[in-house]
Formats: C-alpha cells, structure tokens, sequence
C-alpha cells in the first residue's frame, strides 16, 4: 500500500510530506530543547561548583546571595542600583543594602554618572574580576575539547547557531 504508513498492523492515513516535515521539525526541536536543556544544566552546575568551592566563611568573603548579586551585576555591564533592582525584582532600598555589603567588602564601586551626579553606575572591581575570572578557564578549556571532536565546518555552523539563539534570547526577555 503506498502512501500508507503502518503502525501496529493498523493502517493510519496517508502522511503528506508537508505533514511528515512538520513532524521530523517537532521531534527535532524536542531534541535541540533536550540538548540546550542540558548544556545550560551542565554550565550552571560546573558554575556552582566552581562558585562555592570558592566562598569561604571568613571575614570578606562572599555570600551565595552577594556573590549572585555581583554577577547580575557585572553581566548587565555598570547598571544605576535602580536598573540592578528592577532586573532581580527586588526594591531599591533592598538593593542599595546588598549593593552596600559588595562596596564595602571590594567586589563593586559606585561611580557618579557624568550626566547626573545623584545618579550612581555600579562597577565591579579587580578584586571581583579575579574571583569571576577563575571560573572561566574551566569554561575555555572545556570547550575547546569538546570542539576537537567537530570539522571546521561545524564548528562554524555551531557558532553562528549560538549567536542566533542568543539574539532571539535577548528579544524574548
């Protein structure tokens, strides 16, 4: 029977090619969900392991939480402590208290706005960036092994595949 697909002995309708080429795209991005599911559970798992293998109980240290607070605010690039509040969706004052704890422990500075003066740009310091930066060589090196087992090719298609998933990430939030 052509044109007929058999499951279970049953004969079920004719698929149309538009129809299966629907079916193979849903069952793909099952997949790639799955994939991306896991990559993103793998990096932040590999982040907190690195994250609180460094937090120490001692005098300057950072919290979990301070420590959360800090990235937020070194990857939305010198935030006012009112774009920081509302990015978390905490209060400013609650904001200004956790921002307070970071400055006074060396991991962020206030900078005035040359703009406004009542106006502060919060600023990670070197002291943050070399806490931040150990966690990035792990990253870089497991990438750069995992890419050995690609062709130049793929390699190039998974990186313009991570820009354009990026770019519609940042337009969904």
């Amino acid at each position: 029977m052509v044109g007929r697909v058999f499951c279970f002995s049953r004969i079920i309708r004719p698929i149309r090619p538009i129809e299966f080429e629907l079916e193979v795209m849903i069952m793909s991005h099952s997949g790639i969900i799955a994939a991306v599911s896991d990559l993103y559970r793998n990096l932040r798992l590999s982040h907190y392991r690195n994250l609180f293998g460094q937090l120490r109980e001692k005098a300057g240290s950072l919290s979990a939480t301070e420590a959360f607070s800090a990235e937020v605010i070194y990857l939305l690039d010198r935030p006012t402590i009112g774009e920081f509040a509302d990015f978390i969706g905490i209060s400013q004052p609650n904001a200004s208290y956790k921002v307070t704890s970071l400055v006074t422990k060396g991991y962020l500075e206030r900078v005035c706005s040359n703009d406004d003066h009542r106006e502060a740009h919060l600023h990670v310091t070197k002291k943050f960036l070399d806490y931040y930066g150990r966690q990035l060589p792990d990253m870089k090196s497991a990438v750069s092994s995992a890419l050995t087992s690609f062709n130049e090719q793929e390699i190039e298609l998974l990186a313009k595949l991570f820009h354009k998933l990026n770019r519609h990430l940042v337009t969904q939030s």
